[in-house]
C-alpha cells in the first residue's frame, strides 16, 4: 500500500508546476496532501524511530516541485506541521492503532495524489467526424 501511495505522490511530483493554473480545488488538495504527509511522517517515526525522514523528504520534494507562491507555501508547511503534531499527539507508541492510522493516511494520500494528477492532465476524447466509419488504426492495404 505504501508503494502505491509513493508512486502516486511521485507522479504528482514529477509534473511541472504552474502557479497561475492552480484552481482553488488544486490548492486545497495540495494543502490536504501536505497535512497527510505530516501525519504519515509522525506515524512512521512512531514505529521506525525519529531518524526516519521518509515522508519529510517527500514533502520537501513536493515543495520543490510545486514552487508555490509564498501564501500557498506557508499553508502547505503549516498543514504538514499540524498533521505531524496531531498524529504525534494521538499515537505515542507503535501498535495496531498506529499501523491502522498509517494505512488510512495512505488511502487519503493516494486519493489526493490521484486527484491532483488528474487535474494536471485533463484527458479529452476526440471523436472522428460523422461519416468517418472507415477510419482504422491500420494503414490501408496496398
Amino acid at each position: 500500500m505504501r508503494s502505491a501511495l509513493l508512486v502516486l505522490i511521485l507522479s504528482v511530483l514529477a509534473l511541472p508546476a504552474v502557479a497561475q493554473e492552480r484552481s482553488i480545488e488544486m490548492r486545497e488538495a495540495l494543502v490536504h496532501l501536505a497535512r497527510v504527509l505530516g501525519e504519515s511522517h509522525a506515524l512512521r517515526q512512531t514505529c521506525e524511530g525519529s531518524e526516519d525522514q521518509f515522508w519529510r523528504s517527500r514533502m520537501n520534494r513536493l515543495m520543490e516541485t510545486e514552487q508555490a507562491e509564498p501564501v500557498l507555501e506557508r499553508e502547505m508547511k503549516d498543514a504538514f506541521n499540524a498533521g505531524f503534531a496531531g498524529a504525534r499527539r494521538l499515537y505515542s507508541d507503535c501498535g495496531e492503532p498506529t499501523r491502522r492510522a498509517e494505512r488510512l493516511a495512505a488511502v487519503r494520500g493516494r486519493e489526493l495524489a490521484l486527484g491532483l494528477s488528474q487535474s494536471k492532465y485533463r484527458v479529452t476524447t476526440v471523436l472522428p467526424p460523422e461519416g468517418a466509419q472507415d477510419v482504422t488504426a491500420e494503414p490501408a492495404p496496398r
